[in-house]
C-alpha cells in the first residue's frame, strides 16, 4: 500500500473501497494494496472506451454493411467526414475540470488535455496538461495526445513523491518529447505547442513551449497572464513594432518559435512559479479560446464567479463562447479553483458528450 502524507502520522483510516476489486482503501492511498489498481489515475481526452468509428449516414440502414473508414476519418462509401470520439470531451476530477472541442471549421480535434489530482505530501495537487497539435506536422492529433498522456503521468508521479515541481515540470517535457519520438517515423516529426500547470497548496508552477496559455483569474486587480507566447507576434509586441491587437491580426500571429517536437533534442521550455495572493482560478487553454478574448480581465469576466464552484460548467461556457465567436480552431479550456479543495475520496469519472453543430460536414469524392 502506498501512503502519501499530508494528513498527519496517525493510523491510516479506511475511507473507501477499490473500484476494481472492492477491497478497503485509505484516504491517502495511491494504489489498492489488494490488486494494485491506481485509485486516482490521470484522465485524458482520448476516445471513450468502446467508441466505434462509423459513418452517421451510412449506418442508418441496419441491413447495409458498415462502410470502411479511411485513416483520415472519411467514409469510403459516401465520402463524408466521420465524427471522432475526440470531437468533444469533458473531464471532471473535482479539483479541476476541462472541456475540449473540435470547433466549427476543423475536421478533427488536434487539441488534447490530460488532468490529474493527488494527495501529495504537501497537500492536494491538481495537474493540467494541454497540447495543441501543429496542423502542418504529421499526425498532429496523435502527437498532442501522446505528449499530454506521457507528461501528466510524469508530473503525477513527481507530485506523489513530493519532488520539486519546477524541476518535475521540466523533466515532464522531456518525457513528452520521448513520447513524440516514439510515434515518429523517418522524415516525419510530430509536434505540438505544450503547456502544463501544477496547482499546489501555495503556488502554481507553469511550464510551456508555444502559444497555449495559462492565466490567473480573480475578481480583484491581480488577474494576469502567467505565460508568454513563443510566437513572432509576441516578439513584434516586445520590440514595440506592433500593438498586441495589430500583431494578433497580422499573418505572423500564430507563427510559433518554440514547440515540442520529435526532432528537437533540446526543446528549452519556460517555467515560472506563481503564488496566488488570494482566491481565484487557474485557466489553462489553447489558442482556440484566447484568440477571441486574449486579455485576462476579459476571460475573468466570462469565467467568474461560476468557475470558483463549478469549474466544469465554467469551462463548458468558455468553449461555448469560442464556438459562438466563430470556432475557427480547436478549443480547450481547463479550470482549477484556488485554493484547492480537500482531495476527493472518489473523483468523478470522465465523460464525453456529443455537441450538436449546425455547419455542414465537409464532403469529398470517395477514394
Amino acid at each position: 500500500m502506498t501512503r502519501m502524507g499530508g494528513l498527519g502520522d496517525g493510523p491510516l483510516a479506511v475511507q473507501g473501497t477499490c473500484p476494481s476489486c472492492g477491497a478497503p482503501v485509505g484516504a491517502l492511498d495511491s494504489f489498492c494494496e489488494a490488486c494494485g489498481t491506481e485509485l486516482a489515475p490521470p484522465k485524458v481526452s482520448a476516445s471513450p472506451p468502446g467508441y466505434v468509428v462509423e459513418c452517421p449516414v451510412c449506418s442508418v440502414d441496419p441491413e447495409a454493411p458498415p462502410g470502411a473508414i479511411t485513416a483520415e476519418g472519411y467514409c469510403e462509401s459516401c465520402g463524408r467526414k466521420v465524427p471522432s470520439g475526440r470531437d468533444h470531451s469533458e473531464l471532471d476530477l473535482g479539483l479541476l475540470a476541462g472541456v475540449t472541442d473540435r470547433g466549427l471549421r476543423h475536421t478533427r480535434n488536434e487539441d488534447a488535455m490530460a488532468l490529474a489530482a493527488a494527495d501529495a505530501p504537501g497537500g492536494p495537487v491538481a495537474i493540467a496538461v494541454v497540447c495543441d497539435g501543429v496542423s502542418t506536422s504529421p499526425r498532429p492529433d496523435d502527437a498532442s495526445l501522446a505528449a499530454a498522456q506521457a507528461s501528466v503521468r510524469a508530473l503525477l508521479t513527481s507530485a506523489r513523491h513530493g519532488d520539486d515541481l519546477a524541476e518535475a515540470s521540466l523533466a515532464a517535457v522531456q518525457v513528452a518529447r520521448q513520447a513524440l519520438t516514439g510515434i515518429s517515423s523517418p522524415g516525419e516529426a510530430p509536434s505540438a505547442p505544450y503547456i502544463s500547470a501544477v496547482v499546489g497548496s501555495d503556488a502554481v508552477t507553469v511550464c510551456w513551449l508555444g502559444d497555449s496559455r495559462a492565466y490567473w483569474l480573480s475578481t480583484g486587480p491581480d488577474t494576469a497572464r502567467l505565460s508568454t507566447d513563443d510566437s513572432l507576434a509576441e516578439e513584434l509586441v516586445a520590440r514595440g513594432a506592433m500593438s498586441e491587437a495589430e500583431a494578433l491580426a497580422s499573418p505572423q500571429a500564430h507563427v510559433i518559435t518554440r514547440w515540442l517536437g520529435a526532432d528537437l533534442a533540446d526543446p528549452q521550455p519556460h517555467v515560472v512559479r506563481f503564488e496566488p495572493p488570494g482566491p481565484g482560478v487557474v485557466l489553462v487553454c489553447s489558442d482556440g479560446l484566447w484568440n477571441y478574448r486574449p486579455e485576462a480581465p476579459g476571460l475573468a469576466e466570462l469565467a467568474l464567479p461560476a468557475a470558483l464552484t463549478d469549474p466544469l460548467g465554467a469551462a463548458a461556457e468558455l468553449v461555448k463562447f469560442a464556438l459562438d465567436a466563430g470556432g475557427m480552431d480547436n478549443i480547450t479550456a481547463v479550470l482549477a479553483p484556488f485554493p484547492l479543495a480537500p482531495f476527493p475520496e472518489e473523483p468523478p469519472h470522465p465523460k464525453t458528450v456529443p455537441v450538436r453543430r449546425q455547419e455542414t460536414l465537409p464532403r469529398r469524392t470517395p477514394p
